[in-house]
């Protein structure tokens, strides 16, 4: 696939909202919401502990399910997400999952018995709108739409549990349906890889917090896969004569009584020199050749944003940072990353001089022009590991893909969106 047809594939989220009126937008102009983001699903978060909603949801004609298979997702054609509906998965997810109660499935706990990880995901409200004809939405109390579910159809458990989560993947094989083991998942469309976003962030914390991290027992997924808890018995241990009691545990004793999903904060910078014609761009050693992008690095505890960006610039490339200002995020679920976009200007030219030997992280580091830059963005931004566009030159520049939130900073900081004459006479 060419640079030219991978461009014509990649899309940016566009929701309602990026749209809409207010002197907010008229003062700092359209909100930028990158790939992984701007999810359709309204959450519905306060619904997570309500079994009879979730009973009703999941098997809804209208449910669907995403499915991942050692979290990739399974997909349909050549990068479409496939939305599973309840009769591919009733072999895994029995009607009877969510009957019930959270305290019930506290006291039963049984470390023995094993289930597929289920998630609740949310409801697409804007499936009301575009239905077709004679579908039937789910209504509950106030909200109506398709409910979405995360399903791990992992070969895990039992053998029988194996057996049957392989006879699943097996018939969808059947069908064209097959995992996407490639880590290009920017080639989904905008709103399935905000839903995928959401469904892998979430089946791998699950994966990773299978056992208390107090005690050392195992733990149990509720509020419908987006919390876990460590029981205070476990039906195992009377199965082998002893008391079903698992002993103290702080979990169980302070308000700190579940497990949550984690999101590690992270930075990532477009660097304007101090007179806003230069572009600072690194590579890694995993990088292909003349392949550069934006800085980054995770923020610290007890650090700010604007901090841990001046901090990991001078850290890489030796270049100390004076103004930081926040542009916009993108959800990154590899694994539970938050990018938080930055564009960070140099205030004196003495300050710009690149110095690698503070952290060996980057093999290379440059300020390229603004010519190079937008030369590159037109010609040479793609996938990692896809070729160029017909019209890019061997040995220039080359960045990342639309989708990539490094690319938006990029263009954002070389369009003086926020060091232009517009914004300095405000």
């Amino acid at each position: 696939m060419s640079n030219s047809d991978t461009n014509n594939i990649l899309q940016l989220p566009n929701p309602a909202h990026i749209q809409a009126d207010s002197m907010l937008a008229r003062r700092f102009g359209r909100e930028t919401v990158n790939y992984f983001g701007g999810s359709p699903l309204n959450r519905l978060s306060f619904l997570r502990t309500d079994h009879a909603f979730l009973s009703a949801a999941v098997k809804h004609p209208s449910a669907r399910f995403v499915l991942l298979k050692d979290l990739s997702p399974l997909i349909k054609g050549p990068n479409s997400l496939y939305h599973a509906e309840y009769k591919d998965v009733q072999k895994l997810v029995p009607p009877t999952i969510f009957d019930k109660s959270e305290e019930d499935m506290l006291k039963e706990f049984d470390s023995r018995i094993t289930k597929p990880e289920l998630i609740f995901l949310g409801v697409d409200e804007s499936a009301a709108a575009s239905v077709q004809t004679g579908e039937e939405l789910l209504q509950w109390t106030i909200y109506k739409g398709r409910p979405y579910f995360a399903l791990d159809v992992s070969e895990k458990g039992t053998d029988e549990q194996k057996a049957e989560a392989k006879s699943v993947v097996e018939e969808l094989a059947a069908r064209g349906i097959t995992p996407f083991t490639t880590r290009q998942h920017l080639l989904q469309p905008p709103t399935d890889g905000a839903i995928y976003a959401q469904a892998r962030a979430y089946m791998d914390w699950n994966s990773r917090n299978k056992f208390c991290g107090t005690c050392g027992h195992r733990t149990l997924s509720i509020n419908a896969g987006t919390k876990r808890a460590c029981p205070p018995t476990d039906q195992a241990l009377a199965a082998e004569g002893k008391s079903p009691e698992k002993g103290p545990c702080p979990t169980r004793t302070t308000i700190s009584n579940l497990s949550f999903p984690r999101t590690d904060p992270t930075i990532i910078v477009a660097t304007l020199s101090a007179d806003g014609k230069r572009l600072l761009l690194g590579r890694s050693k995993r990088f292909p050749p003349n392949w550069y992008s934006t800085l980054a690095g995770f923020i610290e505890p007890g650090e700010s944003v604007e901090d841990a960006v001046r901090r990991e610039v001078w850290e890489e490339a030796g270049v100390t940072l004076s103004r930081v200002v926040i542009h916009s995020t993108q959800p990154w679920p590899y694994p539970a990353n938050l990018m938080i976009g930055a564009i960070a200007q140099v205030s004196d030219p003495a300050h710009e001089v690149i110095n690698l030997e503070h952290d060996p992280e980057l093999e290379d580091a440059k300020w390229f022009s603004i010519a190079e830059v937008e030369e590159a963005l037109k010609n040479g931004a793609g996938m990692l590991g896809e070729p160029p566009s017909k019209e890019y030159v061997e040995g220039n520049l080359r960045l990342p893909p639309v989708t990539a939130i490094a690319n938006q900073l990029i263009q954002a900081a070389i369009n003086q969106e926020y060091v232009g004459d517009k914004l300095a006479k405000m």
